[in-house]
């Protein structure tokens, strides 16, 4: 999830998966792949770099699991996720 922020005010977190397209008009405008619009405070640029930085998360994470190491601790103040052996798949690294 991706933390942004309502124009007027509020922050929420978003799903980037779910994301279609992203408008600046001249505020930004996110539209999710269900019609959902939301207008956020941040810019174009501000927002394609959070996606980023999700989707990299995401993947460095992926990895440092594959190779037995464990996840670094979240860099944001929301709840650890269980740490159950119920919600971790383990992933194998591609021979090249």
């Amino acid at each position: 999830m991706i933390l942004l922020t309502r124009l007027n005010g509020p922050v929420f977190a978003l799903n980037p998966d779910l994301i279609e397209r992203a408008d600046c008009t001249p505020d930004t405008v996110i539209s999710l792949v269900d019609g959902t619009k939301y207008v956020v405070a941040e810019s174009l640029p501000e927002f394609i770099t959070l996606v980023r930085q999700y989707r990299a998360s995401v993947v460095a994470d992926a990895q440092q699991l594959s190779s037995g190491q464990p996840a670094p601790a979240p860099s944001t103040a929301l709840p650890a996720p269980d740490k159950g052996s119920d919600n971790v798949v383990q992933l194998h690294r591609r021979e090249r």
